[in-house]
């Protein structure tokens, strides 16, 4: 049995996830981090997008995070995300209605505040649409 360590994943609406699991996969401010038992104590900000953790025996559970930070404790491992869902649970549609009305936003320049909201609605829309293709992704490879 591999080595576990504990893990909360919680946004302001709610608590997604606690439990025990083998590896914690999130992108920081600075790349990819692995997350396993006994890793060193961190503290770092995440970038939207996929967070991926293999639980306890294995099964894989993928969510997505709007960004938020992540503390690694001896024995317990936080996410703490500003807004976050279950990539099943995400609409790859309403994605990529997003998207698509975030690039509309930003070619309609129309002032600096606005431009800064539509870069952040487009980068979080991509976001998004990474994590429902990683999902897709694992599915045909457990097919």
């Amino acid at each position: 049995m591999a080595m576990t360590v504990h893990l909360d994943i919680a946004s302001a609406e709610e608590q997604l996830f606690s439990g025990l699991v083998e590896m914690i996969i999130a992108n920081g401010t600075m790349g990819e981090l692995g997350i396993v038992y006994n890793h060193a104590p961190l503290l770092t900000s995440l970038k939207p997008g996929p967070v991926r953790i293999v639980k306890q025996g294995g099964e894989e559970e993928v969510f997505y995070v709007s960004g938020g930070m992540l503390e690694v404790q001896p024995y317990l491992v936080t996410i703490l995300a500003d807004s976050a869902s279950r990539a099943d649970d995400m609409d790859e549609a309403a994605a990529l209605e997003a998207k698509a009305e975030a690039e509309k936003h930003l070619k309609d320049q129309s002032d600096k505040i606005e431009y800064s909201k539509a870069t952040v609605e487009l980068a979080e829309a991509i976001a998004q649409l990474r994590t429902i293709q990683a999902l897709k992704k694992k599915a045909k490879h457990l097919k």
